[in-house]
């Protein structure tokens, strides 16, 4: 099983435990939204492009909203059997390149809304597989940063991810780097470089 598929595991027995409105760190989304969320993205080719493109949000909103309608019990197993076998993320090796990061982040989004979260002991298949992600998202998520920005791992892993003035290292265990690079405020991560300049980057909209 990849980290994908054991981060999915993981996300749907939390579900579980806190239920379908449990608070997550995605603005205005209860456990079920997102829930909800995960079900267009996997199951529904009409209505997934609208998580990215605003002019197909309102479709991508009402075939989410239906799902969320749902029963609780319902949607929690249909994302842990994961998509129907003719859908392209259903092979492992497609399911790793696409879903790794999305059900870390997500998973994290339950956890960390939590009152009593803490960060999960260290695992190194886990920590690599973050630590590629953020890489990834990051030359994405912060090409708009207006300094230049490095990411750190506890370990000295580093990845220049976006050259400029000013360069701000972001430290932090490879999960909190990508949280970081997602726009996440519910991270454990330190900042290297001018004060002037890490605050530009803390205030970056972080974000597709």
């Amino acid at each position: 099983m990849g980290v994908a598929a054991e981060e999915r595991q993981a996300l749907c027995t939390l579900f579980e435990q806190v239920g379908p409105d449990a608070p997550t760190l995605c603005d205005g989304w209860a456990t079920r939204d997102l829930a909800a969320h995960l079900l267009v993205r996997e199951h529904r080719p009409d209505a997934a492009p609208g998580i990215l493109i605003p002019a197909l949000a309102k479709h991508t909103q009402r075939v989410q909203d239906s799902y969320a309608a749902r029963p609780w019990g319902e949607l929690v197993q249909r994302i842990r059997r994961g998509p129907a076998w003719y859908w392209p993320t259903s092979f492992g090796s497609l399911d790793e390149a696409a879903n790794t990061a999305e059900f870390l982040v997500h998973h994290e989004d339950v956890r960390r809304a939590q009152p009593d979260w803490a960060p999960r002991e260290p695992d190194a298949r886990r920590d690599a597989a973050a630590w590629r992600s953020a890489r990834q998202i990051a030359k994405v998520n912060l090409r708009k940063s207006p300094v230049g920005v490095a990411l750190r791992t506890p370990d000295g892993q580093v990845a220049a991810v976006r050259t400029g003035p000013d360069v701000v290292t972001v430290v932090g265990a490879p999960v909190d780097l990508l949280l970081f690079c997602f726009g996440r405020e519910a991270v454990r991560v330190s900042f290297e470089g001018p004060e002037a300049a890490v605050e530009r980057l803390k205030t970056l909209n972080r974000g597709f």
